[in-house]
């Protein structure tokens, strides 16, 4: 008999992370074969065309820089108040809501998902996603003994499924008072796609429906880790403004990060940013979260907020990062019009990709074909229902070729 002292909630977990499963594979083909002649295509972050780790060069500059008491001290549980600032602002860019906003610092996008799911779902609830998500927002939702739901991310036609998401949030309303729904735009991970303005519309027309039933509360969570490599700045952040005048039961909460637009992945900063017509809401949403915060991880990296403080405050500072940045969108955008191209050339289905730094090739044995890429020293993410590209992280010049590969690699195992 196996002896186990957890508590009944904790007892049988055990973490299988595949993105990290797969990159390690990768790293020990290169060890085996040399880089030259491994494809890995698994990292989430940007890799310059010589396949090293980009920070953004002023960043990096700006950081290194800094006193260091700013690095080691103590910040507010809430957030240094100039980077909240700041990470409103630079959110929202010319397209803030009209609306009441607050700001709270999270450990990275990661911390606003805990919080949202923890303070805005009842034990047991349901959290609604795509069918196409990120893997851990599965693990944030169990680990606070919820579940998570999904409706069909794209319909016949591969747009938006208003019709499968509708049926769900009806459905799960039915059972429960709360509903927090988890939309990954724009540029989505896995696939990239991103929300149009009418589907934006489409999706708040469901939910100012259900909010009739003053009884039901509704949170949307938008992940937009990957805001900044969708597009213009301020048109890809249009939809933002769609958020003013929604019902007093309605809450909108915005998953800042640093770690993609400003490459601090490990630094592990973020907001929480609440959007509410009812300022009451919004000083709840600023108290609760505090108070999750101060349960959790206490307070986050002071350094990395004064980083984002400093940045902002300095026009010419901010500008030379988002010429910077536009490069590395550029470079993204470059490799993944490749593999788009050669996809089409080849008749490799891929789901619609927009921007960002994934794309997805659906599969019906996802594991199946990246073992068979293996064979080619390429290395992917296998997924639920396909197969993950990290654009972001594999030269043009490995990209290309690689369409033709997946598709042999999925023609071989379903025969």
């Amino acid at each position: 008999m196996t002896v186990s002292v957890a508590a009944t909630h904790a007892k049988g977990k055990f973490a299988t992370d595949k993105i990290f499963g797969a990159a390690a594979a990768a790293n020990l083909a290169v060890g085996q074969y040399g880089k030259d002649k491994v494809v890995n295509a698994t990292i989430g972050a940007i890799l310059d065309d010589k396949e090293a780790l980009v920070c953004l060069p002023t960043v990096e500059k700006v950081f290194r820089n800094l006193p260091i008491n700013e690095v080691i001290n103590y910040a507010p549980i809430a957030g240094l108040p100039e980077f909240l600032e700041a990470a409103t602002a630079l959110t929202f860019g010319d397209n803030r809501p009209e609306a009441y906003t607050n700001a709270v610092a999270t450990s990275g996008g990661s911390g606003v998902l805990h919080h949202t799911i923890w303070n805005y779902s009842e034990i047991g609830d349901a959290i609604l996603t795509s069918d196409w998500y990120w893997g851990p927002y599965k693990v944030l939702c169990e680990d606070a003994l919820r579940k998570l739901d999904t409706f069909t991310l794209f319909d016949e036609n591969q747009n938006f499924n208003i019709k499968s998401f509708e049926a769900k949030v009806n459905e799960l309303l039915a059972k429960q008072s709360s509903l927090v729904t988890i939309l990954n735009t724009p540029a989505h991970n896995p696939t990239g796609y991103s929300l149009s303005d009418s589907e934006w519309d489409s999706i708040l027309d469901v939910i100012k429906a259900a909010a009739k039933d003053e009884s039901k509360r509704l949170v949307i969570l938008v992940d937009v880790a990957y805001l900044d490599y969708a597009g213009e700045k301020n048109e890809c952040r249009a939809f933002l403004k769609k958020f003013s005048n929604l019902p007093d039961n309605v809450l909108i909460v915005l998953a800042f990060s640093m770690s993609k637009s400003y490459t601090m992945y490990g630094q592990r900063t973020g907001a929480m940013i609440g959007i509410s017509q009812s300022q009451a809401v919004i000083k709840e949403f600023a108290d609760i979260n505090q108070y999750s915060s101060r349960a959790t991880w206490s307070n986050i990296n002071r350094g990395c907020m004064r980083l984002l403080a400093t940045i902002y405050n300095d026009k010419s500072t901010l500008a030379q990062v988002e010429q910077e940045r536009a490069h590395y969108y550029s470079l993204i955008r470059e490799r993944s019009g490749i593999f788009v191209r050669e996809a089409k050339a080849v008749n490799l289905n891929m789901l619609p990709y927009i921007a960002g730094f994934f794309l997805t090739i659906p599969a019906t044995n996802p594991d199946a074909v990246c073992d068979k890429l293996h064979e080619d020293h390429i290395f992917a993410v296998p997924l639920g229902k396909g197969v993950r590209i990290a654009v972001c992280a594999v030269p043009s010049a490995k990209i290309t070729g690689m369409a033709g590969k997946v598709a042999q690699a999925i023609a071989a195992v379903t025969k």
